[in-house]
């Protein structure tokens, strides 16, 4: 995949959080989702790309736009052949409450490369670079933290490990802090808190429980840019959603699925903050009618991190999504 691409994508994930920002904590989760959907999928219209959407919004019949299976982009002369897995506004809830790491995020691999994968529950674990390869999600939550501690050189009291506060997760919680760990709760938003592992500055150490599948698979992309690690297991909810599985292309639906499993070759990640959180600082409002985002590039092929700081003026230079790139600062290397 060009390179250049991965530019092209953070214009679309500031697209996204610029639309939903506009929400935060406003209480109204709908409507800044249909605002991140909607300018994500106007800003694909300006890339050449022949774009396949394989992780997004639901089902045909779930989702008016941005759903699995859609043809994304220009498709004009050269367009690449990609699969795009994405989530306009990943922590909705967060947003509409004003809360904590909601961010518009897209991840891309050539096609066939991402596992095609139902909207169903994973079982996860996710870590950094330094304990990759030694975790185990067939390990017990124990075992793994031991492991994770040792690879950090740190005490068991001082890891933290991120899990979502969910009633399903209670008996998990409860050993954790039988073993002393830190836990840092979140209400949502699991991508950010198993991508943070990943940035000592973070807090986090380890990502343990259940969430989306969907969400799993742009986390391994992720990861797989940045060293860590990352496995999952789908949870079925009833046979149905097994069967979906099956006819998706998963012959053993209750496999233990490795980073590489979900995301293969050569992947590139974009994310841009909508709210802080432990990845992104949020979209900021400056005067003048102006507005600052902070985002994340990364491609696994190069291992380079880009972080992008720009300022968007919606009066000197409005395009057709409504806002415009004024200055942009970028640090990092070359993506």
């Amino acid at each position: 995949m060009d390179r250049n691409l991965a530019l092209e994508f953070v214009r679309i994930t500031e697209a996204a959080a610029l639309a939903s920002a506009q929400f935060m904590g406003r209480g109204n989760e709908k409507d800044a989702d249909q605002a991140a959907v909607d300018a994500m999928r106007r800003a694909f219209d300006s890339v050449n790309i022949d774009g396949t959407v394989v992780i997004g919004e639901g089902e045909r019949d779930e989702a008016p736009m941005l759903f699995i299976g859609e043809k994304v982009g220009r498709n004009g002369a050269e367009a690449p052949e990609i699969d795009i897995a994405l989530d306009p506004l990943e922590g909705t809830t967060i947003c509409a409450k004003g809360g904590v790491g909601a961010i518009s995020v897209i991840a891309v691999a050539e096609r066939g490369h991402f596992l095609h994968a139902p909207d169903t529950y994973m079982d996860k674990i996710a870590c950094g670079p330094r304990a990759a390869g030694k975790i185990d999600l067939d390990f017990t939550p124990e075992e793994n933290i031991k492991i994770v501690a040792m690879a950090l050189n740190k005490s068991v009291e001082n890891l933290t490990v991120s899990i979502l506060d969910r009633p399903r997760h209670e008996e998990l919680i409860t050993r954790v802090r039988k073993m002393g760990a830190r836990i840092r709760l979140i209400g949502d938003g699991d991508v950010s808190a198993g991508i943070a592992p990943c940035w000592e500055e973070s807090g986090i150490d380890l990502l343990l429980g259940i969430g989306g599948a969907p969400e799993g698979v742009i986390t391994a992309a992720a990861l797989k840019c940045l060293g860590g690690d990352f496995q999952g297991r789908l949870k079925f909810r009833n046979e149905q959603e097994k069967s979906r599985a099956k006819q998706m292309g998963l012959k053993n639906p209750e496999q233990k699925l490795l980073r590489d499993d979900l995301a293969k070759g050569s992947v590139m990640f974009c994310a841009t903050g909508v709210t802080d959180g432990p990845l992104l600082e949020g979209v900021r409002t400056l005067p003048g009618h102006r507005t600052q985002t902070h985002s994340i590039v990364m491609r696994s092929a190069s291992g380079t991190v880009r972080r992008i700081e720009a300022e968007h003026n919606f009066v000197t230079k409005p395009d057709h999504l409504g806002t415009s790139v004024n200055t942009s600062r970028s640090t990092g290397g070359r993506v």
